[in-house]
């Protein structure tokens, strides 16, 4: 049996998206698009609270229960929510189609309740030197944001 969630993004620049996670084992698979994105790479995130009263500020910082330095999706530091990015076409649209072995939908990891995240610019993944790449990968402003629920199977 698998488990299933969703998180319905929404920004206010118009981007907007849906994404759906489902877990078998120890595996996340999370598809589904973006919309609305300026073309290129965007860092694409886990964050600690299930809070968007404030918009995408209440969020707080990317989920790290380890408390872990940033980095890349495959790399062993990294944040819990740490899922690297995803890619707009010239029309904006960033397809999904990630597979994490980190995040889960049950126990200490698991990312229920928390909101997702898709940021302005590229995330570097811990490797750009920018004062900010260790903690946020630098990935800029939080353009849309949504919480993650859990879905009936």
């Amino acid at each position: 049996m698998s488990l299933k969630a969703v998180c319905v993004l929404k920004g206010d620049a118009g981007v907007s998206g849906t994404l759906h996670f489902e877990q078998a084992g120890d595996v996340v698979k999370v598809t589904g698009s973006v919309e609305g994105l300026a073309p290129g790479k965007h860092g694409f995130h886990v964050h600690e609270f299930g809070d968007n009263t404030n918009g995408c500020v209440s969020a707080g910082a990317h989920f790290n229960p380890c408390k872990r330095t940033h980095g890349a999706p495959d790399d062993e530091e990294r944040h819990v929510g740490d899922l690297g990015n995803v890619e707009a076409d010239a029309s904006g649209r960033a397809g999904v189609e990630i597979t994490d072995k980190l995040i889960n939908l049950t126990g200490p990891n698991s990312i229920i309740g928390r909101s997702l995240v898709v940021h302005a610019d590229t995330d570097d993944l811990g490797r750009g030197g920018h004062e900010l790449s260790k903690t946020t990968g630098n990935a800029g402003g939080r353009l849309a944001c949504g919480v993650i629920g859990i879905c009936p199977n």
